[in-house]
């Protein structure tokens, strides 16, 4: 089979389009012929070294897919060939206390399809635990369905699970046009939330608000706490959501009304924050932290899918061969909403 893979560390230029083993599958699992697969900043992370972890490498990146069920093992019957689904992107143990409780992403042996030991979704094919397979039968290309499970599901665990949103509350939800920041939003509005959103350049405005933000913040020409403080009456927000990290950090700390709550999810710009604990006690605030979301989540957030009440948001579609374009379109930021791979 065709796949994009890397052999090693470093830019864009490492990702090579090339031939690689068709994997094989094994007790409860399944052959996924990937009809789409979409970026998240994770691909970059892990493309550049920066995680930490020790991959073997080839390695294939690739966590958000769509695509058609190809091949079964024997016992399976779940699924047959060529049921169209897309693919839960945390692989837990299933047998943990956590797991047990629906907590996925507690288990100490919690993985991402592509990040880790499993390759992911930059191929033609890809093999994936059965408990990973999910049908899906609204009215998507495969293009839109494989934006919406790891952002989608990430943003619903910090608002809902983390967060507890209330409606009438007002949210800050940094980088509208990205992939996360983009679900926040309508996830957000669909609970009755006052939105105010960032943008890095003016066009992504009117994109920001067709989502529905409410307010916009420019964060390369306006200042951030001023314009919180006029569009909150000086009160700050009821609840940041940060997945920027190091450079909105202390920001978003001194953005939270009296009791406010932060809730992050990543440090896209470094991982040290600047906190001064006085804000922490002083205005009674509470620091929040989210990491992935379990299956259930992703299966409520399909519901509201296939209620047209959420919506995937795709940029750009390149063929697979042009994944090493597709990261640099990432890494320039210009883009709103996801950039997505096709076999």
């Amino acid at each position: 089979m065709k796949a994009a893979i890397f052999k090693e560390y470093g830019g864009c230029e490492k990702l090579e389009y090339t031939d690689f083993e068709l994997p094989k599958i094994n007790y409860n699992e399944v052959l996924i012929e990937v009809k789409a697969c979409a970026l998240n900043h994770l691909d970059l992370w892990i493309r550049q070294g920066l995680r930490g972890s020790a991959l073997k490498l080839p390695h294939i990146l690739g966590n958000d897919i769509a695509g058609i069920v190809k091949k079964v093992d024997k016992i399976t019957n779940n699924f047959k060939i060529g049921d169209e689904v897309v693919i839960s992107p945390g692989i837990s143990c299933g047998n943990c206390q956590f797991c047990l409780q629906g907590k996925d992403s507690y288990c100490r042996s919690y993985e991402i399809i592509g990040a880790m030991n499993y390759h992911g979704g930059y191929a033609e094919y890809v093999k994936v635990p059965i408990q990973n397979v999910l049908p899906f039968n609204f009215n998507l290309s495969f293009e839109e369905v494989a934006s919406l499970p790891l952002v989608f599901l990430t943003a619903w665990n910090m608002l809902t699970t983390k967060g507890k949103i209330k409606m009438g509350e007002t949210i800050l939800i940094y980088g509208a046009g990205s992939g996360v920041g983009s679900a926040a939003i309508q996830i957000a509005k669909m609970h009755g939330l006052n939105v105010i959103s960032t943008v890095g350049n003016n066009e992504k405005i009117q994109k920001a608000k067709d989502l529905g933000a409410d307010e916009i913040i420019n964060h390369n020409t306006d200042n951030l706490r001023e314009k919180i403080k006029e569009f909150t009456n000086k009160q700050g927000v009821d609840i940041v959501f940060d997945h920027i990290g190091e450079k909105t950090w202390e920001n978003s700390i001194k953005c939270l009304k009296v009791g406010g709550r932060m809730v992050t999810c990543g440090a896209t710009t470094g991982p040290q924050g600047i906190t001064d604990i006085r804000y922490i006690y002083s205005k009674q605030l509470s620091i929040l932290g989210s990491y992935m979301a379990s299956k259930n989540e992703l299966i409520e957030v399909l519901k509201f899918v296939q209620l047209n009440k959420l919506k995937p948001v795709v940029d750009t579609i390149l063929p697979l061969q042009k994944a090493s374009q597709a990261h640099k379109l990432m890494e320039e930021r210009k883009h709103f909403g996801k950039i997505v791979l096709t076999p």
